[in-house]
């Protein structure tokens, strides 16, 4: 019998890149409290990752797998989350301008069989962006397309805001919010294939 998949959020991002590797899946979102006193990158969207799997998974009595995926934007190891107005996400696009930043997903893939048991998977992938020199007109222009309004770092690097991508190093999926890859390498290795939900 096959696990059945399910993505612990509510991201279109996230569901768009589960799709587009032909994995069958369902939605649960998670209604988790996602304060935290983390403020290390990496070990806050693992620990934000963790948590929204595990307030799924504990729901859940049959064989699945929930995958729990966190993101956020930094720069000079400041943590930029999403923007609480348009003067902060004005902040934030003007310390990009002109700079290289880190993008961090953490995933946690906890694995649930019928009789209870888990399997917890829990890793961060790292991406580095480069935006070009954004002009304080650019980044109004920008801003008035309100399409960062509830991205970490006030952009989406898969809409608008591509043209002011001067370059990436690392994994693509991850900026946009999941690092596919990753997973499917991680539960290949334990013995389950992410886009079918069947033992290999």
């Amino acid at each position: 019998m096959k696990y059945r998949i399910i993505l612990a959020s509510g991201s279109p991002r996230r569901r768009e890149i589960l799709t587009q590797i032909g994995a069958s899946y369902e939605v649960i979102v998670s209604d988790c409290d996602e304060n935290t006193s983390c403020t290390e990158p990496s070990e806050l969207v693992k620990s934000l990752s963790y948590k929204k799997a595990a307030a799924v998974a504990d729901g859940l009595t049959d064989k699945v797998i929930v995958i729990g995926a966190d993101t956020v934007v930094a720069y000079g190891g400041t943590i930029l989350g999403k923007p609480k107005d348009r003067e902060d996400a004005k902040r934030m696009l003007t310390i990009l301008s002109g700079r290289k930043h880190q993008v961090y997903t953490g995933v946690s893939v906890i694995i649930k069989e019928e009789t209870g048991e888990c399997r917890i998977i829990t890793f961060a992938e790292c991406s580095e962006v480069e935006v070009e020199t954004m002009t304080e007109r650019q980044i109004e222009e920008y801003l008035d397309t309100k399409e960062g309004n509830d991205k970490a770092g006030s952009y989406a690097i898969q809409g608008i805001f591509a043209a002011h991508i001067k370059g990436i190093r690392g994994d693509y999926y991850n900026i946009v919010g999941l690092p596919v890859a990753g997973i499917y390498k991680y539960l290949y290795e334990n013995g389950i294939d992410l886009r079918t939900g069947e033992k290999i």
